[in-house]
């Protein structure tokens, strides 16, 4: 069955960036074999969502946006889940049925996706998905902040525990932590025991990663010098980066020996140069990695539980999305721009 968003919806429409997502009605139908239906109280934003209003990603319009999504189970096909139950969505599309996503390895179906991108996303009142894409919202946290989690926390978390093997006592060099993803990956290294360093251009956002108990906040010019500083000369043990072809060879320079350098993105542009001697000398590893499986999210819930948390850093309504897109665009952002769907 289809994932299906309905009611009010933040509808991508045209190429144009924010302006080119508008406010739309859809009609309610009840969800198919299989399927929860949940009301959505808030969801969250993405650089991915200005990428798809800009056309940029392999969404084709019309495509209601948004991975991210929190709210309550309105009706149910599984006896899993009743009505009123708080939940948030597992953001990835998958097929549920070949081998892959029964060995619960959902990264590597043939059917994977992202919600807002290839199917319908979370921008709206009520969506109707699979029974796998819920998970129950922990104790003690807000529809806000729960959809502040699923996307950004579910890769920095297989980046850093899964294919990096993050351990306690360890330095992370966290490159951009102004960033959604930034920001989960300095919460998951704080969670795990480490050391967190992290570099932004901006000495507002560097404070304030001092106050989340960062150890170090660096500027972003020819930061692999300050990382060298402030580790005695080592460097790190793990980098996180997820910039690119501005940072990549810096973020190498970082990397002590035996060091792993862990990347998902590439907002900067999708090229780089690697010194090569440099990293067969150092016996340095670098892994890519991509949003995360089932296993994977649960896990996430569980630590958010323990007491790690998203950075909300402001909340719109929904009928302000091309104001929200703005904000996120203009990279003001520190942590999480969440719209509020309903009370």
């Amino acid at each position: 069955m289809p994932i299906l968003s309905q009611g009010t919806c933040a509808v991508y429409e045209e190429p144009l960036g924010p302006e080119g997502v508008r406010i739309r009605t859809r009609p309610r139908t009840d969800p198919g074999g299989g399927q929860v239906s949940v009301a959505i109280k808030a969801c969250s934003l993405n650089h991915l969502d200005i990428w798809v209003s800009r056309g940029a990603q392999r969404g084709r319009p019309p495509r209601v946006i948004c991975a991210d999504g929190a709210g309550e189970v309105e009706l149910s096909e599984t006896p899993l889940w009743k009505s009123g139950d708080r939940v948030v969505l597992y953001p990835v599309a998958a097929c549920w049925g070949c081998d892959q996503c029964r060995a619960g390895q959902q990264v590597f179906c043939r059917g994977f996706g992202i919600l807002g991108e290839h199917t319908d996303g979370t921008a709206c009142e009520l969506i109707h998905v699979p029974m796998e894409n819920v998970f129950p919202v922990p104790d003690g946290i807000s529809f806000e902040e729960a959809a502040a989690i699923p996307l950004t926390f579910l890769t920095a978390w297989r980046m850093l525990v899964t294919r990096a093997r993050l351990l306690r006592g360890e330095t992370l060099l966290v490159v951009g932590a102004g960033a959604g993803v930034g920001l989960a990956a300095v919460a998951i290294g704080r969670h795990l025991g480490a050391r967190v360093l992290v570099t932004s251009r901006s000495p507002e956002k560097r404070s304030r990663a001092l106050i989340l108990g960062v150890n170090a906040a660096l500027d972003s010019g020819r930061f692999s010098a300050q990382v060298k500083d402030a580790t005695d000369g080592r460097g790190a043990d793990v980098v996180f980066e997820h910039v690119g072809e501005a940072t990549i060879d810096e973020s190498l320079k970082s990397l002590g020996t035996g060091g792993r350098l862990v990347v998902c993105g590439a907002t900067s542009g999708r090229t780089g140069c690697i010194d090569l001697p440099r990293l067969f000398f150092r016996q340095q590893t670098v892994y890519g990695s991509t949003m995360g499986n089932g296993t994977e999210f649960a896990d996430v819930l569980e630590a958010v539980g323990e007491g790690m948390r998203p950075q909300v850093d402001r909340v719109f309504e929904l009928g302000d999305i091309q104001a929200a897109l703005r904000y996120l665009e203009s990279g003001s952002q520190f942590g999480k721009v969440v719209l509020r769907v309903a009370e």
